[in-house]
């Protein structure tokens, strides 16, 4: 599955990639059964180069090569997009999250989708685990664009048949499509995570915006809720906390959201927290975007670990001692064996405690490779 030059020749081109990995050497399927139903050879996966590490380790737990494709920028900035594999009639998944260069990914996901749609491709379906401009979810302010209604616009004029992606900013950015969409969520997956770490006298922190499913992360974990009240007096990354609603002193504080920027708003939280007399604290959320100067930020702050999943790559040179990742991998990949099946993908989450544990060794068995 390395990285390797494309066949075909052309002029001034400043990037190539092509992504032909051999399969797997071992798969998994529910959650580490190796006894359940595999999907059938109708099945291509491919990806982009937003998330190729996170692609991988999808192919490796469906025991499915990813399937070949060229991918790349000519010096004009223009994106070339070759399939290689015959895919007519197939059931594509293309694993792209919209995350940085966010534009470049765009334009990736929209014109291999187009590429999928042209070669005849039976279904497609973009697998996009991070969303970009989720928080452009609705008219704030005068004269100022829904942008997360255009990119669903666009996913779907390109000839999407489905979306899978995981904690969106909003749920209503789900009805912004006319192309069924399942969301995923790491809820589980991270409210496991801080089970394993049995910690005493914790409390779970969040804003209002995600108070809804900060209280099924509170609720699994076995902790009470604290809500922060904050501010954003501008279109910057950092807000200004106000208030520290419920009992914070002397307990473990777990802040809880779904995506970090900047670092911004979680450092202040952390600050507001330590004011508030806790005892430790911790970072928890399911994207890590970490935009300059987010690494700087945590690495400065009084927070004792933070929690991220893979949907965006982090570098190994951007990785803290602090900075734990977790896969979602087995969590996608049993998603699209589902999908591909017809089976339901609320499922999932029926037996959550056995199924995040079971992601969770598994993370951990190749948590080297990512």
């Amino acid at each position: 599955m390395g990285t390797k030059g494309p066949t075909r020749t052309a002029p001034a081109v400043t990037e190539r990639r092509r992504h032909d990995g051999p399969g797997a050497e071992r798969g998994l399927t529910a959650f580490g059964d190796t006894d359940g139903a595999r999907p059938g050879e109708a099945l291509g996966l491919y990806a982009g180069n937003a998330n190729l590490p996170l692609a991988r380790k999808i192919g490796r737990y469906l025991g499915a090569e990813l399937g070949r494709s060229e991918v790349f920028e000519f010096a004009n900035e223009n994106i070339f997009v070759r399939i290689v594999d015959n895919v007519r009639e197939k059931d594509v998944f293309l694993v792209q999250p919209t995350c940085k260069p966010v534009q470049k990914s765009i334009m990736e996901l929209l014109i291999m989708i187009d590429a999928f749609k042209r070669a005849s491709a039976g279904r497609i379906t973009a697998v996009v685990p991070y969303y970009a401009y989720g928080r452009s979810d609705k008219k704030d302010q005068p004269r100022v664009p829904i942008t997360a209604r255009l990119i669903a616009d666009m996913i779907s004029v390109a000839g999407a048949d489905r979306l899978l992606t995981m904690d969106l900013h909003q749920g209503q950015i789900q009805g912004f499509f006319n192309i069924p969409v399942d969301e995923l969520t790491a809820t589980h997956l991270l409210s496991n995570y801080w089970q394993q770490k049995q910690l005493d006298n914790a409390v779970v922190v969040t804003d209002l915006g995600f108070a809804k499913r900060a209280r099924t992360f509170a609720e699994l974990v076995g902790a009470p809720m604290a809500i922060i009240e904050k501010r954003r007096e501008a279109n910057d990354d950092r807000a200004q906390v106000v208030n520290v609603i419920g009992e914070v002193r002397g307990k473990r504080a777990i802040i809880v959201d779904d995506e970090i920027d900047t670092g911004g708003t979680l450092v202040e939280t952390s600050r507001a927290l330590e004011r508030e007399g806790a005892l430790e604290i911790y970072g928890c959320a399911t994207h890590g975007v970490l935009s300059d100067p987010a690494i700087d930020r945590l690495r400065d702050s009084a927070m004792q670990e933070v929690v991220i999943t893979d949907t965006i790559p982090l570098a190994r040179t951007r990785r803290l001692e602090k900075i734990k990742v977790l896969s979602v991998a087995p969590l996608i990949g049993e998603a699209i064996t589902r999908i591909h099946q017809g089976k339901s993908v609320g499922a999932l989450f029926s037996s959550e405690m056995q199924r995040t544990q079971a992601m969770l060794l598994w993370d951990e068995e190749d948590e080297d490779e990512s």
